[in-house]
């Protein structure tokens, strides 16, 4: 199924990029998206072989106005093909390419307390820097990992926090 969500994620964004809407269909899509994610009705509509797709396409030009004439033409094509529940992987795959395409690189600090947000910043740069890439930054707290940093680059986690470290010391002293 995943491969399904990739090949209409590529298409959908290489038609965007030829009309050089990259930006207007990941927002919309995401929209979208959410739109479905967050009500159980939408999906049981979109989803559901209980409707016919004449029905589900006349259902989503009522209930979305203004989407662009690319992504709804995508949607169809989802509609008519019975392939509307990979609609949330297409999303991630697209995102994924608009990333890369744009240079991004995902940087996720979490940590125990607050970090000032020059601490946080000098972080985001020095990882810019090394991987020459822009740094999307966000940073959350989490007290149960005690102290110290969780990093996320991308798809990696360097894990410099407390509880980290305690653990790896039980696991150590177990083995012991």
């Amino acid at each position: 199924m995943e491969e399904i969500a990739q090949v209409y994620a590529r298409s959908l964004f290489e038609v965007a990029d030829e009309h050089d809407k990259l930006d207007d269909i990941r927002d919309q899509l995401g929209e979208l998206a959410d739109a479905i994610g967050d009500s159980r009705e939408l999906q049981t509509f979109f989803f559901s072989p209980y409707f016919s797709t004449d029905e589900k396409e006349d259902g989503l030009d009522k209930a979305v106005e203004g989407m662009d004439e690319t992504l709804r033409n995508f949607v169809g094509l989802l509609l008519e093909n019975h392939r509307m529940p990979v609609i949330f992987r297409v999303r991630r795959a697209y995102d994924a390419l608009w990333e890369d395409r744009n240079q991004l690189l995902p940087v996720q600090i979490t940590s125990a307390i607050d970090l000032d947000s020059s601490v946080a910043d000098r972080i985001g740069k020095e990882i810019g820097e090394q991987t020459g890439r822009k740094v999307e930054l966000t940073q959350t707290t989490d007290p149960d990992i005690l102290g110290g940093i969780v990093l996320r680059v991308g798809n990696s986690i360097l894990d410099a926090s407390i509880r980290n470290r305690l653990e790896n010391l039980r696991k150590q002293v177990a083995k012991a």
